[in-house]
């Protein structure tokens, strides 16, 4: 068995997105390269993965797999089904994401999810998303690059890495590690007639806040900077300790943290 890196792909845009090939081209350099992809857009379905159905299968070439599921659902399987991987992966690398995953965005974001799914079962993972054009010069030479550098990096033991990064729509000024900012959509439901006279509805809409968070994704964005945000997957909130302790009454028995 070849003793090169191995390298998992995914994303939430289809097996035939423009990003999945840009970052499949960036990171075949650098190692064993293998795509497993929704058949079709699975944007913001966040972690979902399907328990009601079976799923699906084509392989479209040599180490190009699409299943008819989520981002989560493709790494699940590519994971624990012997024939998409050589060996466990060393990486896992989801995107390129036609469009950014800022702010709260990575809480619905199927790009992320991908990513977050391998973290979950501790291996490094990289999201990548970009606003501009999929085709940019600059874009496979960040991707590659990023990528490499993590696969040989030191990590912490125990804490598996997870990074969320985005690229601004135009070519870098440069690179900043960032928090993850506010992202806030106008809430609304628009209900609709469909011509059979049944009532159908669209929910959510456009960006109408971002706030003002020191060091966040979305304002180096803005600024034209890539943003490289570290996950966590910690969902314990340490700040409401005390408050679920008095909620759970005197007789609680306290958490060893």
């Amino acid at each position: 068995m070849s003793d090169r890196p191995v390298l998992l792909l995914t994303n939430d845009d289809g097996i035939h997105a423009r990003g999945v090939s840009v970052l499949r081209e960036a990171l075949l350099p650098l190692g064993h390269v293998v795509v497993v992809a929704p058949t079709r857009e699975q944007s913001a379905t966040s972690h979902s993965i399907t328990i009601d159905r079976p799923l699906r299968h084509i392989q479209h070439a040599t180490d190009v797999h699409s299943i008819d599921g989520t981002p989560a659902d493709c790494v699940y399987l590519a994971l624990f089904e012997p024939r998409f991987l050589p060996r466990r992966p060393d990486l896992v690398v989801s995107g390129i994401n036609h469009g950014s995953n800022l702010g709260s965005s990575v809480f619905y974001s199927g790009t992320v999810a991908g990513a977050r799914e391998a973290a979950l079962r501790n291996m490094s993972a990289l999201a990548f998303s970009h606003a501009g054009d999929l085709a940019a010069p600059w874009l496979g030479r960040f991707v590659h690059d990023m990528a490499e550098r993590l696969l040989v990096a030191d990590k912490p033991e125990g804490h598996p890495v997870l990074l969320n990064v985005n690229f601004p729509s135009q070519e870098p000024r440069g690179v900043r590690v960032t928090r993850v900012g506010r992202h806030v959509y106008e809430e609304q439901v628009i209900p609709r007639m469909d011509p059979g006279g049944r009532e159908y509805f669209w929910i959510g809409g456009k960006v109408i806040d971002y706030g003002e968070v020191p060091g966040s994704d979305k304002k180096a964005v803005d600024e034209g900077f890539v943003s490289v945000t570290p996950l966590a997957l910690e969902p314990t909130s340490p700040a409401h300790l005390d408050l679920a302790a008095h909620v759970a009454g005197p007789r609680a028995e306290p958490l060893v943290w």
